[in-house]
């Protein structure tokens, strides 16, 4: 008889184990155990499905059908197979940045971020495993074409001109400044800043060039200017580069207060850059963001005609 009898111990580890498991599968909704598609020996789920379409949704604001969303969900299932395959490891802290970064994109915390996918009815994890795959994508694709994203100046240049539609937008300019700076000791009281300002307007309205106003600036008392420092119009902020498109060459910007004192720049120079640096970026950018899509559209490809994909 005592061989038969089960103790008390292990009648209360096995009702503990009943109790974990009866959560676990209460936790997940019903449709998440219907299997629709199995890539590679990995199930989608109807409930994969079911989530991806909430989510697609909730970014999009147009709901797609179920067949575009068990595509798009099989090329995830793919790049992460391939992933794992060429031990390509994305850490929980990888994917959490990536979405901390996308939440802040919209003025949003982490914690906003999941309320708001929750509104939608959507569980944070999906978006996760989303942004997981395409960690992994990048790194892949990039990997194994990296040769094709060295984009050689000559071809941006040829590109940023043959572009170009209108070439008074995409003018850009290098400037040539001198800073001048009418030095105000911290703390000093009210009065002795507006004098300051004034000795400044005073310099501007006398300054018609650089040859003789930077000498003339040199030996007016506390007053000193910096060496001459070049900036182009992708280097500026928009209102910066307003207020030096507007200043004549050989004349001073208007006096502003800095921490130092009163400031004001001498445009020394202005030259046409018709390839700013700012446009040149951007063309890069598309040339390695077209080549980035070429050649992931061809490795899924093959991808897929080397996977064992079975619909349910």
């Amino acid at each position: 008889m005592r061989d038969k009898m089960i103790s008390s111990g292990a009648l209360r580890r096995l009702a503990v184990a009943l109790t974990f498991a009866t959560a676990v599968a209460l936790s997940q909704p019903v449709s998440a155990q219907q299997v629709v598609v199995i890539v590679n020996g990995s199930p989608i789920t109807t409930y994969d499905i079911e989530q991806r379409t909430k989510f697609t949704t909730l970014a999009t604001h147009k709901t797609p059908t179920r067949q575009e969303v068990i595509e798009e969900l099989i090329d995830e299932k793919l790049k992460v197979q391939v992933g794992q395959r060429y031990k390509v490891e994305i850490t929980d802290t990888e994917v959490e940045t990536a979405y901390a970064a996308m939440g802040q994109r919209m003025h949003l915390t982490p914690q906003q971020l999941t309320q708001a996918l929750a509104h939608g009815g959507v569980d944070a994890l999906t978006l996760k495993s989303r942004i997981r795959a395409d960690i992994v994508w990048q790194q892949m694709v990039r990997g194994k074409f990296q040769s094709a994203f060295q984009i050689r100046e000559k071809d941006v240049a040829e590109k940023l001109e043959s572009s170009k539609k209108d070439d008074k937008n995409e003018l850009g300019y290098e400037y040539s400044l001198r800073p001048i700076l009418f030095v105000v000791p911290s703390g000093s009281p009210e009065g002795v800043v507006e004098a300051r300002k004034r000795d400044a307007e005073a310099l501007r309205t006398r300054f018609q060039n650089c040859d003789t106003g930077l000498a003339f600036a040199r030996a007016l008392r506390d007053v000193a200017v910096r060496e001459q420092i070049v900036k182009t119009s992708a280097d500026l902020a928009p209102a910066l580069r307003k207020i030096l498109d507007d200043t004549s060459v050989g004349k001073l910007t208007s006096p502003e207060v800095t921490a130092q004192g009163i400031e004001m720049f001498a445009l020394c120079g202005k030259k046409e850059n018709r390839l700013d640096a700012a446009a040149k970026r951007e063309v890069r950018d598309e040339m390695v963001q077209e080549q980035f899509q070429a050649k992931s559209k061809r490795y899924l490809k093959i991808l897929r005609s080397g996977a064992m994909i079975e619909v349910k």
